[in-house]
């Protein structure tokens, strides 16, 4: 093949691989996403205040001073009971008291809002026992002035086919996150490639039609972030699959301290130092 042909095949590599990055940031800066994240903190049994000022338990910027009172029973149930006739809106109604459905134990469902001003609300999710609260703001600062990324330079020698070895048994990768908190994953095979010379093994999970690997390297707490980087790639075919680390992204507590995500599981911390993907985020605050 010519040279000028190898040219421009990489320099339209390139262009897909920044126009990917693009996109990831276009997304990231939509309404309600992790970016318009503005506080958050895990519940205590009993009652929790919330509001603005700093007598609360949870300081929530933007909410009246003393808002209201987040309850946690012994079930795990939470309700929000607001204070000095302050209302919210639940389901688009004005309330003085509510039920906070979580997201559930597998996601199953959306959690309750209660919106306490424009394009801002409070709710609750649940990792294991723990229940916590989350707070989102159209308006933060964060989603109005996110800076983006630093990447190292596009690479295609680190986009490798890798082989899938499916496993034989029903297998469960476990994951602990940054609360302490652990899952069983179950995962339906490995990925096997090769870089220099070595052979490097990445067990993934499957999310959304495709795979999902949660992945720690040698760069991992000096020029990317310590906990883990993720990556996506499409479901196998014929026995292989596509790893493209140029795409190997921050997590989202990498980007706020409002989330919590899986560190990186034994299995899947390279010994190399993956030169490739999102560096660490130097916008974070935490």
């Amino acid at each position: 093949m010519p040279a000028h042909a190898d040219a421009a095949d990489s320099a339209a590599y390139v262009r897909q691989v920044e126009q990917a990055r693009a996109a990831r940031v276009e997304a990231l800066r939509r309404a309600d996403g992790y970016l318009t994240l503005t506080a958050s903190g895990w519940l205590e049994p009993g009652d929790n205040a919330v509001g603005a000022a700093s007598d609360n338990r949870f300081q929530v910027p933007g909410a009246p001073a003393h808002l209201g009172v987040l309850h946690l029973s012994a079930d795990g149930a939470v309700t929000l009971r607001t204070v000095g006739g302050t209302t919210v809106t639940v389901d688009g109604k004005p309330a003085t008291a509510a039920s906070m459905r979580t997201q559930g134990a597998q996601e199953e469902g959306a959690p309750t809002r209660a919106y306490f001003g424009p394009g801002r609300y409070l709710y609750v999710v649940e990792t294991g026992t723990l229940r916590g609260l989350r707070v989102k703001d159209n308006a933060a600062p964060l989603r109005a002035h996110f800076p983006g990324f630093d990447y190292f330079p596009v690479d295609p020698s680190w986009r490798i086919e890798a082989q899938w070895r499916p496993f034989g048994a029903p297998h469960v990768l476990k994951l602990a996150n940054v609360a302490g908190a652990e899952s069983d994953e179950p995962v339906a095979g490995r990925a096997v490639f090769e870089r220099d010379g070595q052979r490097y093994v990445l067990t993934p999970m499957e999310e959304d039609g495709r795979l999902f690997f949660v992945f720690s390297d040698r760069t991992a707490g000096r020029l990317t972030y310590g906990g883990a980087r993720f990556l996506y790639a499409a479901l196998p075919k014929d026995g292989k699959l596509l790893l493209d680390f140029n795409l190997a992204e921050n997590p989202p507590c990498a980007i706020t301290p409002h989330v919590v995500c899986p560190l990186a599981p034994p299995e899947n911390r390279l010994g190399v130092a993956v030169t490739a993907g999102e560096k660490k985020f130097a916008g974070a605050g935490h």
